[in-house]
């Protein structure tokens, strides 16, 4: 069966000298891996559209256990990642998370829109990274199911207060008053960054990085949605630790 739809390259392998091995979050197969047969010919046209963070156009031969990609066609190269380090590994992470967490074999234009949108701001610089990174976080996982709730406190239903108490391990929130400390992790939290961790999951996308937050809440917030992550799907990300790496030589 043929398909033609777009995506994002994920994940690339050489396989022998002209080949090309990727993984794609694709708009209508979701996640997807496929051979490219002499992709990495120069005058071949699917060499820069299966690279690494190409969006492209593809043309894909679905057998019955494998993908193969007839024709690429570039639209989007995310060239400008490549030229910052940090950047560049949080784009990976991206991709890794995306790859953990969108559907397989089915449809994903909800990833695909987010995971674009990340990096175009990535690459230009819109946006903090800080900022990205927990949106990216919270909108993926509750697309994917894992959606926290931060309505209200647990005990006593209030929405606001001075300072709220979200539990990772449980993706709840409780009242500074109603929280009774206990031996599960918790993070206390003034009204800036619950407004902005409520906004990673409940504003409409097209305001989904649209909030801001200065410099010392954006590191909260970015701590806060990745302990739910990491405590929501018990493993952890190679890519995720990399970027921990270079940001802290960054900053050195």
């Amino acid at each position: 069966m043929q398909i033609n739809t777009d995506g994002l390259v994920i994940t690339e392998k050489t396989v022998r000298e002209s080949d090309r091995l990727v993984t794609l979050i694709t708009r209508d197969e979701g996640v997807i891996r496929a051979f490219s047969p002499l992709a990495k010919t120069l005058k071949n046209t699917k060499n820069s559209a299966t690279q690494l963070l190409c969006y492209s156009r593809f043309s894909i031969y679905k057998g019955r256990d494998k993908y193969i990609i007839n024709d690429a066609q570039p639209l989007q190269v995310f060239f400008g990642l490549r030229g910052n380090i940090e950047t560049l590994s949080l784009a990976q992470y991206f991709c890794e998370l995306i790859s953990v967490l969108a559907p397989e074999e089915a449809a994903a234009g909800d990833f695909l829109r987010l995971i674009l949108n990340a990096l175009h701001f990535l690459e230009t610089g819109k946006r903090p990274p800080l900022v990205l990174k927990a949106a990216v976080e919270m909108r993926m996982l509750s697309m994917a199911g894992y959606m926290p709730d931060l309505v209200c406190c647990q005990n006593c239903a209030v929405y606001e207060a001075d300072e709220m108490v979200f539990l990772p391990k449980r993706g709840v929130i409780y009242c500074g008053d109603c929280y009774e400390p206990a031996a599960e992790f918790a993070f206390r939290i003034k009204k800036g960054v619950m407004t902005a961790l409520r906004h990673t999951v409940y504003a409409d996308f097209d305001k989904l990085f649209s909030f801001r937050l200065q410099p010392q809440g954006q590191k909260q917030l970015a701590q806060i949605t990745e302990e739910y992550m990491l405590q929501t799907l018990e493993r952890r990300f190679m890519t995720l630790d990399f970027y921990h790496q270079v940001a802290e030589t960054e900053q050195t």
